[in-house]
């Protein structure tokens, strides 16, 4: 095996390039988004476990919970739940779509991550602003 070092003693190979060299792209942010509501869903169905939980105990521990999902701090969790929901529900459909060979192009994809993210906005407003306009 040769020696990878110059006379001087340095390595003469190529770095590898990190975060510091890449800028970020649309597509790099709504994955790293994708992988971020995914976990924030499985945390939130623990909340809905623990929701589903408590009505089958009993309409006291029910009440103590909704009353926990119903402060300004619980509804703000939901808030987050809901658009990681649809935001992650977005990204699914986003990469259905490549799958079947579609939108690959680099303007489609552009498009398409801009659009996931608009919708998954949009929708989770018009859902809240339903939700609160209603109740």
């Amino acid at each position: 095996m040769s020696d990878a070092r110059t006379a001087h003693g340095t390595d003469n190979r190529p770095l590898s390039p990190h975060l510091q060299i890449y800028r970020p792209l649309i597509n790099m942010v709504m994955s790293i988004l994708h992988r971020m509501t995914g976990a924030a869903l499985y945390l939130g169905s623990l909340l809905l476990a623990w929701w589903l939980v408590a009505a089958a105990i009993g309409p006291e521990y029910f009440a103590f919970v909704n009353g926990i999902f119903g402060s300004l701090l619980g509804k703000i969790v939901l808030f987050g739940f809901t658009w990681s929901l649809l935001h992650h529900m977005m990204g699914g459909i986003r990469h259905f779509i490549w799958d079947t060979g579609r939108g690959l192009d680099i303007q489609s994809v552009k498009t398409l991550s801009i659009m996931s993210g608009i919708i998954s906005v949009a929708a989770t407003l018009l859902i809240w602003g339903t939700v609160l306009l209603t109740g």
